[in-house]
């Protein structure tokens, strides 16, 4: 079980890639997102993406008591979730997506609040995945209000 949530927290080692291991796991969740959504539609995405929460909470919790260390750079599977929660909202377009792509990893590295708080005082699983999903949750709103008026 060890073995998977490494697996797991690292996105299928997208995350120890050399360089940006957030910009890493977010490329790295978007072909299986387009499959979801190929397969089944957005509310199949959005069922996935719950399950990737729960899978993330567990596998970086696990994670992170076998490494002794706090939040890991590796465990992307935060970006995971965070980065298929604007897709949801958004038609299955490359624009769409990249706007999504880039509009996720703002709001990523800006961390307004309470991404910031929830990045600093959150402790374990819970804490690594919610400044993901929150920074996700701004991107969907901002861009599931915007997409409409833009003329794409």
């Amino acid at each position: 079980m060890k073995r998977l949530a490494f697996l797991l927290a690292t996105w299928f080692g997208s995350g120890r890639l050399p360089g940006p291991s957030g910009t890493w796991g977010s490329l790295a969740a978007l072909p299986p997102a387009a499959a979801l959504v190929w397969l089944g539609g957005p509310w199949l995405l959005a069922l996935a993406t719950l399950a990737i929460v729960a899978a993330g909470w567990w596998s970086s919790e696990v994670y992170t008591h076998s490494t002794q260390r706090e939040d890991p750079s590796e465990v992307v599977i935060d970006e995971v979730a965070g980065q298929w929660m604007p897709l949801v909202v958004l038609p299955f377009h490359p624009w769409a997506w990249l706007a999504a792509f880039i509009a996720f990893r703002l709001f990523d590295i800006l961390k307004p609040w309470p991404v910031s708080w929830a990045d600093r005082r959150l402790p374990g699983g819970l804490g690594i995945m919610a400044d993901d999903l929150l920074a996700g949750l701004y991107a969907a709103l901002l861009l599931g209000f915007l997409w409409p008026y833009l003329e794409i």
